[in-house]
């Protein structure tokens, strides 16, 4: 079998099992209650690309949840082997998997899965993509200091991502920018927001209940090295329209220009092909 359409599901403990093998019991409370943890990475040259800082907020999340984690060499050693013998020249998404574990209180189940990354991710990065606003119905500082609401942590609990995604492709738009019920900008379901004001190159500050983007942090910084700036800070529609450039980051999609928010077409930024090359992803 060829590279394109083939994935690879290695299990803790277990190694390589066939694809279409069922991993998860029936009453794993990762399935019945999405109470679990899940990161994405990038796979380039056949290895997972920043997974040091993807286990380290894997970290973070699981003694947020008190969720069970295996020894980090334990994670390191899964993601080996899923990704042996990948090809080099193959981009790959890698998901890797952190369960609560069955209703009887059981060990929960660690697994990763690696396919290849589709075309349609790949053109977003050439073309750009056109994205709507939605309301998340909370303000932007109402997930700060309520730990129960889970904000700011990957969790399998992406029911409301899911439908968000559902709507955008229901109303002819390439993704959704969630909104505060107090006008600022926070993130799309599955990609932090970053946008250049000047010489600044900024995301959403943690403290709105974002989740905090590998690939933002990395972006931001290495803004020095362009000449640029770095901040966190909040940020209106209106203002991301006057932007010198507006992009949607996230592990595997990488970056991705917003050329168009709400109907109203953005200009082409001409720092979109210098970041892009910084990140280093193919288009």
């Amino acid at each position: 079998m060829g590279v394109s359409g083939r994935r690879i599901v290695a299990v803790l403990g277990r190694g390589v099992v066939p694809a279409d093998e069922p991993v998860l019991r029936a009453d794993d409370r990762g399935a019945l209650h999405g109470d679990g943890l899940f990161e994405t990475m990038h796979v380039r040259d056949g290895r997972p690309w920043l997974a040091a800082e993807h286990l380290a907020r894997l970290a973070r999340s699981a003694a947020a949840l008190d969720l069970p984690l295996p020894e980090t060499a334990a994670l390191r050693e899964l993601l080996d082997t899923v990704c042996a013998g990948w090809p080099a020249r193959t981009e790959g998404a890698l998901r890797l998997v952190c369960t609560r574990g069955p209703e009887d209180g059981g060990s929960g189940t660690v697994y990763a899965t690696l396919s290849e990354v589709p075309e349609p991710v790949r053109r977003a990065r050439r073309t750009g993509i056109t994205v709507a606003t939605l309301p998340l119905g909370v303000t932007a500082d109402a997930r700060h200091g309520r730990p129960w609401l889970l904000a700011g942590h990957k969790t399998t609990s992406y029911a409301p991502n899911q439908a968000a995604r559902r709507w955008a492709a229901a109303n002819g738009v390439d993704d959704v920018l969630w909104i505060s019920t107090d006008g600022y900008a926070l993130e799309g379901p599955g990609a932090s927001l970053v946008w250049l004001a000047g010489d600044t190159l900024c995301t959403v500050p943690a403290d709105t209940g974002i989740l905090p983007g590998i690939t933002a942090d990395w972006l931001l910084g290495r803004a020095a090295a362009l000449g640029w700036t770095a901040a966190r800070r909040r940020v209106s529609p209106a203002e991301l329209r006057r932007a010198d450039g507006v992009w949607f980051t996230s592990s595997v999609r990488g970056l991705a220009e917003i050329r168009a928010l709400d109907g109203m077409p953005l200009p082409a930024s001409p720092h979109t092909a210098t970041l892009r090359a910084l990140l280093g992803f193919e288009v």
